[in-house]
């Protein structure tokens, strides 16, 4: 981004670029997350939640891109350094003690409240003030609303399916 594009900003840019940093670690964190539980989850419902999480990795994977380009253009440096992740991020990733589909369900749910909250702050941050960054981060604030309305949902139909499987066998 050129020189007056950047001094028209209306915020602090440095702390967009810290926040846009945390935002990124956060992205690589859900990515992993995503990938490596669906590969690994077990139970009910496995091969038809299987591939939508791989998509939601996908789509954590282009936020990652979408938040790299802006800090470029911002003519900041992207966190370079994996190691770095854990510690610029607020949501982080836990490696599940249990394969159990519900248990990956639960963390990614958490990983995605906290998406929520990261990219409400930065939309609130950017209002008005920043445009460009602002589209983005509502755009992706919306496909982080819909990851965490999908988790919901299985999450029920899960629970409605026990439910009456013990119906059953009452």
């Amino acid at each position: 981004m050129g020189k007056h594009g950047i001094d028209i900003l209306k915020l602090d840019v440095k702390e967009l670029i810290k926040m846009l940093n945390a935002a990124l670690s956060e992205e690589w964190l859900a990515y992993y997350q995503y990938w490596i539980g669906a590969r690994l989850m077990e139970g009910p419902m496995r091969s038809e939640i299987e591939p939508e999480l791989l998509l939601h990795a996908t789509q954590e994977l282009n936020h990652a891109v979408l938040v790299v380009g802006r800090i470029i253009q911002l003519d900041g440096i992207p966190v370079l350094n994996p190691s770095e992740w854990s510690k610029l991020a607020r949501c982080t990733y836990a490696a599940p003690d249990d394969l159990y589909i519900e248990v990956i369900l639960q963390q990614n749910l958490k990983g995605e409240r906290c998406a929520i909250q990261r990219y409400k702050e930065l939309a609130d941050f950017t209002d008005g003030k920043d445009h460009t960054t602002h589209q983005m981060v509502t755009t992706i604030l919306n496909e982080e609303l819909e990851h965490e309305q999908e988790i919901e949902d299985w999450l029920t139909d899960i629970q409605r399916m026990k439910d009456e499987l013990k119906k059953i066998r009452m």
